[in-house]
């Protein structure tokens, strides 16, 4: 069965943000492709992202999930979806679904891709789907501060393996 992509309903459906980073695209995406790196970036306070709380299978049609879990009083907000395109390190697309419904055809669909600049990675990242128009600039403000966590993280050499 043929995939499809998500249609907005309207311009406004949908977000982009770009950010260089100055580290290989290599080191990029394996913060987009490792658990324990992602982990590292992705949330922001009071909310953090458990490495046990990961699963990436990064292959064509193969799932992943994160839960960002409140320090504050435990709230969990889990994200789940499906790789539909893996082209290492350039590319990634992938759904972001609804995960107390995972057959709500109203997904939303990322593509990320990584473009070496020198020895900069622009790193673009856009998201296209069902959400009401004035959810997309929230998402828009809650990538960027996202994405400085990640410029963060590369930045830091923090070793993957010791963040909990």
């Amino acid at each position: 069965m043929a995939q499809q992509s998500p249609t907005p309903a309207s311009p406004g459906q949908q977000v982009t943000v770009s950010r260089d980073f100055d580290v290989p695209r290599e080191l990029v995406w394996k913060a987009w492709t490792e658990p324990g790196q992602f982990a590292a970036w992705f949330g922001t306070p009071p909310f953090r992202t458990p490495p046990s709380r990961v699963a990436m299978d990064v292959r064509p049609g193969g799932e992943w999930q994160a839960t960002q879990v409140s320090e504050e009083d435990g709230m969990e907000l889990p994200f789940v979806g499906v790789y539909r395109e893996v082209v290492e390190p350039e590319r990634l697309v992938f759904t972001l679904e609804n995960p107390a419904n995972r057959s709500d055809p109203n997904v939303e669909l990322a593509t990320v891709t990584f473009q070496d600049i020198g020895g900069v990675t622009r790193m673009a990242f856009h998201q296209v789907g069902h959400l009401p128009d004035g959810q997309y600039l929230l998402l828009e403000q809650g990538y960027s501060r996202f994405f400085q966590r990640l410029a963060d993280h590369l930045s830091s050499g923090q070793d993957p393996a010791r963040v909990d």
